[in-house]
């Protein structure tokens, strides 16, 4: 997956408003599912065509447009003029690359933010953008491939859950927004963990493993921190936006949302710290185990300076070395050799070399 923003040479000076998909192809057909419900019908089905889809935006009920695949401009100008929409809007559903972002126009709200998912076979990161257009009886999301991730409200949808059936686009906005945001906070929780499992590592057993994991953690965490910030400005600025599409009794919700974000924000910060700290650590044992190291070979040294001196004297070939033709010179040499020895050891372990 990218993990910088990459910008094409073929999209440079097109018009903002140009419906061009700027982005990675992630689906060959695009599929549309729509859920019309209200607090007692529920209307579930997958659409062929988005003429059908548009009927719902006359009725008096919550519909939820879900669109997979964003390649499609022919789609993408029927949706603007079915619903009566800025092409602009529909310009920015196409641009997967841009920034989490809230704008208000005159007949709906459009929001962008990043979706984060975790592949728990592969513990790879995945990154779509995901559009959401928010209208007064409508809400458009758009994905760029398909994918589960909104199941749980669609299962809260079905089994008749009073606050989302009772609820409109803007609660049922809130809902995705909170699924997406929990999906950070529980990727942040398994990164998490794996770096409090390092740090208990690292004391004991550092080695070129240790390093490695550290920097594809930091990795892993700069590109989280990348998506989580401007999601963070996001939220904020939708908690504040007075609209006529988002009712009073919601706001409390985004500022749930904005809580959440802000727990994500602190972990994050948090997670970085450690690893700093880890990084430190590790250099720290590294060069401690290193100075034992030198510190028992200079010890080491340092005894048998006098050993090779000894050995040195008679090992020379001079006749005239008087200790040389006592019959125990030999072991002499050894005794006095090992007293030496032990004597420095003593010494030094008094001063607390070792």
């Amino acid at each position: 997956m990218a993990r910088f923003v990459r910008k094409n040479k073929d999209e440079i000076g097109r018009a903002p408003d140009e419906l061009f998909y700027r982005g990675e192809k992630k689906i060959d057909e695009v599929l549309i599912r729509v859920i019309d419900f209200d607090s007692k019908n529920l209307n579930e089905q997958p659409v062929k065509d988005i003429t059908e889809a548009i009927a719902y935006q006359d009725k008096k009920t919550v519909t939820w447009l879900n669109i997979d695949g964003l390649h499609n401009k022919e789609l993408m100008l029927d949706i603007a003029k079915g619903f009566h929409l800025d092409e602009l809007v529909l310009a920015n559903v196409m641009n997967t690359s841009s920034r989490p972002t809230v704008q208000e126009f005159d007949n709906c709200i459009f929001l962008s933010i990043k979706m984060l998912q975790l592949n728990e076979e592969h513990g790879t990161l995945t990154v779509e953008n995901l559009s959401l257009i928010l209208t007064k009886s409508v809400l458009i999301s758009f994905q760029e491939k398909k994918g589960d991730v909104f199941e749980p409200i669609r299962e809260r949808i079905r089994k008749n859950r009073k606050r989302i059936r009772n609820g409109w686009t803007d609660y049922l906005t809130f809902a995705l927004l909170d699924i997406v945001i929990d999906n950070y906070i529980y990727i942040l929780s398994v990164l998490g963990e794996k770096i409090e499992i390092l740090e208990e590592n690292i004391g004991n057993h550092p080695n070129k493993s240790t390093i490695r994991k550290i920097n594809d953690y930091k990795r892993e965490l700069n590109f989280l921190r990348r998506n989580i910030r401007p999601a963070k400005e996001m939220i904020l600025t939708l908690s504040k936006l007075e609209s006529e599409f988002i009712f009073d009794s919601t706001y409390i919700h985004f500022q749930e949302l904005r809580d959440n974000m802000n727990q994500a924000i602190d972990s994050s910060d948090s997670y970085r710290e450690i690893l700093t700290d880890q990084l430190n650590l590790y250099h720290t044992s590294v060069s401690t185990k290193l100075n034992d190291i030198m510190k028992f070979l200079t010890i080491f040294s340092v005894i048998f300076i006098p050993l090779t001196f000894i050995a040195g004297i008679y090992g020379t070939n001079f006749d005239n070395v008087p200790e040389l033709h006592y019959q125990y010179s030999y072991y002499i040499m050894w005794a006095a050799m090992i007293f030496v020895a032990i004597l420095m050891l003593i010494y030094f372990k008094k001063r607390n070399w070792f």
